[in-house]
């Protein structure tokens, strides 16, 4: 029998269903038990397609500009100030792809591709112009105690002055979760060099998706009873992991920064698997799905189709993500910049 028909009839038998999500996600958990945990956040190889392919050559070369800084690193904040926008403008006047403010740009901004001018709205400029700071400060606290790359992030946030009085990162919450998120972000942006943990709430997860097999897909759809309960791919996965305590950003291309990325080989039940048009920019994602094992995803495919399973052996499939409570709380609100939700 294959798995796509064992599923099949586990969900016709209705509790049984459960039982083999279950017995199956707590088997790929007695196998995971001794891999080689996490992400190495010192990794300086970019996950495939993280980082939208007009800028991975820039990310590359300038975040192994000193020690303190890394390609994922830089990636992660690229993302978490603009989502990779070059024209992104805050309220409070921040411009462009690393949002610099109009005054700190006047002072730490450089002609990054040597072409005789500064200027922050070209990402071969801004992305240098970044690493260059990041660094700069670095070096102001390159004598405190303490992990280099986390001195220099709070000396982003908090300056250099403070970091220098506490003797690492000072004791401010603000601080405290931009260090946090940073770090955590920059494991969704670095490929793993190890095997990566396999999430709690997976088990769970799958059993949520599953229990919506055969609803009618709602382009928009987040399952309310407004809506009939129905959902579009995102909205389903976003409310999966939320029925286990994980609340996931809305729209695919975000939800693929939630955690690291494992491997086709890799895969276990509870991975988010993703598709698109352009396998070299995670922002072109289009689809998303629940793994369940076998080579098979819970998804909701298209309008006038029902939730049910698929094969994720396409030609269009882009990668996957291993999502993580810290991952999911790392990812900005508003990074994202309308995927599509098919």
């Amino acid at each position: 029998m294959t798995v796509r028909k064992a599923w099949i009839v586990a969900v016709a038998v209705g509790g049984a269903g459960v039982a083999l999500v279950m017995l199956l996600v707590v088997g790929v958990y007695i196998v995971a038990g001794n891999l080689v945990n996490g992400v190495n956040g010192a990794s300086k190889k970019l996950a495939k397609g993280a980082v939208p392919a007009a800028y991975q050559p820039l990310v590359q070369k300038w975040g192994n500009m000193c020690p303190a800084i890394n390609p994922a690193l830089l990636a992660a904040q690229l993302y978490q100030e603009s989502g990779f926008n070059p024209k992104a403008q805050s309220p409070a006047q921040a411009q462009g792809i690393a949002q610099f403010i109009p005054g700190t740009w006047a002072t730490h901004g450089i002609d990054g591709d040597g072409d005789g001018d500064r200027d922050v709205w070209d990402p071969n400029d801004a992305i240098p112009s970044a690493a260059s700071y990041d660094c700069e400060l670095a070096s102001y606290v390159k004598d405190v105690p303490g992990d280099a790359t986390k001195n220099m992030l709070a000396a982003y946030n908090a300056g250099a002055y403070a970091v220098i009085k506490y003797g690492g990162v000072p004791p401010y919450k603000e601080t405290q979760n931009y260090v946090k998120t940073i770090t955590t972000l920059e494991q969704s942006f670095a490929a793993p060099v190890g095997r990566v943990d396999p999430s709690e709430q997976a088990a769970g997860a799958i059993h949520y998706a599953q229990e919506k097999l055969g609803t009618l897909y709602l382009w928009g759809g987040n399952g309310t009873a407004e809506q009939g309960g129905r959902f579009d791919c995102s909205g389903l996965t976003k409310a999966a992991y939320e029925s286990v305590g994980i609340t996931l950003p809305r729209v695919a291309n975000d939800q693929y920064n939630a955690g690291p990325h494992p491997s086709r080989e890799e895969l276990l039940p509870g991975d988010l698997v993703f598709f698109s048009d352009d396998l070299t920019n995670s922002r072109a994602i289009r689809h998303v799905g629940i793994y369940v094992g076998g080579g098979y995803m819970i998804d909701a495919p298209r309008p006038g189709a029902v939730i049910r399973f698929d094969p994720i052996d396409t030609p269009d499939y882009f990668g996957a993500t291993r999502v993580t409570e810290d991952g999911a709380k790392a990812l900005p609100a508003t990074a994202g910049s309308g995927a599509n939700r098919t």
